[in-house]
């Protein structure tokens, strides 16, 4: 079982780095808005994990160095995070730049979940460039026996 999850995330890697480079064809531009310099946006990476350390809870972890605090935000709808925000367009003016690898501009992120989490209890920090979102884990509800009434 472990090997098959472990050939699941590879898969998953593999689409979303695709998903990076080639981006959504059928998004405005398409593929030639893809990687040309000046392009505004990006998608920052993501780590997701689950653990039970205390209490139950999914743990988010983003890379977003050089973002403002203040131009993040974060949304919880059912079993997706939203992640938005925007890195500042570094100055040019007085500039020749050799190379322009830090891409800028607006982002956003969704990051599917899986498993239901208690959108009120989330904790939010952000240290250095990485910010680290912690999402309780709802319980499972217990299953209540209806009885059925008869009809005499």
């Amino acid at each position: 079982m472990s090997r098959q999850r472990d050939l699941l995330l590879n898969f998953e890697r593999i689409f979303r780095e695709m998903d990076e480079l080639l981006g959504d064809p059928f998004a405005e531009g398409g593929w030639a808005r893809v990687h040309r310099p000046g392009h505004s946006g990006f998608t920052p990476r993501v780590d997701v994990y689950y653990c039970d350390q205390g209490s139950p809870r999914a743990v988010v972890v983003a890379e977003l160095a050089g973002v403002d605090s203040d131009s993040i935000s974060l949304e919880v709808a059912g079993r997706e995070l939203i992640i938005a925000g925007e890195r500042a367009v570094p100055e040019t003016e007085g500039r020749v730049y050799q190379q322009m690898e830090i891409e800028a501009g607006a982002f956003r992120r969704v990051i599917e979940l899986g498993a239901d989490v208690v959108a009120e209890e989330a904790r939010a920090s952000y240290n250095d460039g990485i910010l680290r979102i912690e999402l309780p884990l709802r319980r499972a509800q217990v299953a209540t026996k209806v009885e059925i009434e008869s009809g005499d």
